[in-house]
């Protein structure tokens, strides 16, 4: 009993350590590390908009209140310092004929209130810049200027956030598992994809990557070495009418990686499946990708998946999510050698063959007949 837990637990940990060690995750995510970048991270300051847009919510929040109150604390030091040098302070004890830079600036409070109703033009009418110094008219020209540029990038980045059709990408799901079976006579590899809205995703491509490791004839070890997946659809694999859930398909052929698998080795195969489905946004059209993959342990040899689209009394179209990743066993070949053999047998049988042994003689008829 302990022995065959302990096998259990070992296989457990080896299949979870497997399972992590997937390059691209279910939902799409790269599980990918750089290290010894020779290039400083100041780079990224270059392509400003980007980092801001790939950056997490909580960050992109948190640079969004920094760089208001930021802007407000720091001219209202400026303003403060205005204040001070014309001695509009009341510790200066100014007097009754005198004017000051701005009106009822009392201390660095009131200076910073100044500077949030300038940047964000609220105008309470109550502090406002006089004609007396043009450091103070340079200084609002200046705030003014530089709040509608901030408040330009940061609006924009968090309108460009919310937007982004990668959101739109999660609408867009694919089966847990792939399977493999006869489709048309032919051993196939099937995937069921599915758009989750109403909304259409116009131009789709669908097509995928084989990761494996490989060795070339030269000895070299390449690790993530890619393999192209042509996946079909009997539509075609371009333009695709995504209105209901579509089962997508690779033939595997004599050109295909997955000729040379079997029912009984594919678990001992070390590659992983991902696949890409390409569109624009019918709403905005903005273009997006959906990305999911599959390891050996995902992919079912001898199954199909389960019926998912139904008519109702009502003349409706009715599609049932309960089995889109259901799958139903049914009798599959296992290996395509084993297929495309039985088919060429099957084909000769129908041939004729010269016996290169067989030799006619004829027999002469005599016409002669006695009485």
């Amino acid at each position: 009993m302990f022995n065959y837990l302990r096998k259990r637990f070992t296989s457990h940990i080896r299949e979870r350590s497997r399972r992590r060690a997937r390059l691209v995750s279910k939902d799409g995510r790269c599980n990918i590390e750089f290290g010894n970048v020779e290039q400083s991270r100041f780079v990224f300051l270059i392509d400003i908009w980007t980092t801001i847009l790939d950056l997490r919510w909580r960050y992109k929040m948190t640079i969004f209140i920094s760089a208001f109150l930021g802007s407000w604390f720091l001219f209202g030091l400026l303003w403060y310092v205005v204040a001070y040098i014309h001695k509009d302070l009341p510790e200066f004890n100014p007097s009754i004929n005198h004017t000051p830079c701005v009106e009822n600036i009392n201390g660095l409070t009131s200076a910073f209130l100044f500077s949030l109703e300038t940047q964000v033009t609220i105008g309470y009418g109550f502090r406002c810049v006089t004609e007396q110094c043009a450091t103070a008219i340079f200084l609002l020209i200046f705030q003014s200027i530089l709040g509608v540029i901030i408040n330009s990038f940061m609006c924009g980045a968090i309108l460009a956030k919310i937007s982004r059709s990668k959101n739109r990408a999660k609408t867009i799901t694919f089966s847990k598992n792939a399977v493999i079976s006869k489709r048309g006579g032919k051993l196939c590899l099937l995937i069921r994809v599915a758009n989750l809205r109403k909304s259409l995703l116009i131009g789709s491509h669908i097509y995928g990557k084989l990761l494996k490791t490989t060795i070339t004839p030269e000895g070299e070890t390449i690790i993530l070495d890619q393999v192209n997946i042509e996946f079909v659809v009997d539509a075609g694999n371009e333009n695709l009418f995504f209105i209901s859930p579509l089962t997508i398909y690779h033939i595997i052929d004599k050109n295909s990686p997955f000729f040379h698998m079997a029912a009984e080795t594919i678990l001992q195969q070390d590659f992983e499946l991902v696949v890409f489905l390409d569109g624009t946004v019918e709403a905005t059209s903005a273009t997006c990708q959906v990305r999911t993959s599959y390891i050996p342990e995902e992919v079912l040899w001898g199954y199909r998946f389960a019926p998912i689209v139904s008519k109702t009394k009502e003349g409706k179209y009715r599609v049932d999510f309960q089995n889109f990743s259901k799958t139903v066993a049914v009798e599959t070949p296992h290996c395509a050698f084993c297929l495309y053999n039985e088919k060429e047998a099957k084909a000769k049988e129908k041939k004729g063959y010269d016996n290169p042994g067989f030799v006619l003689s004829e027999v002469s008829e005599t016409t002669d007949t006695k009485m």
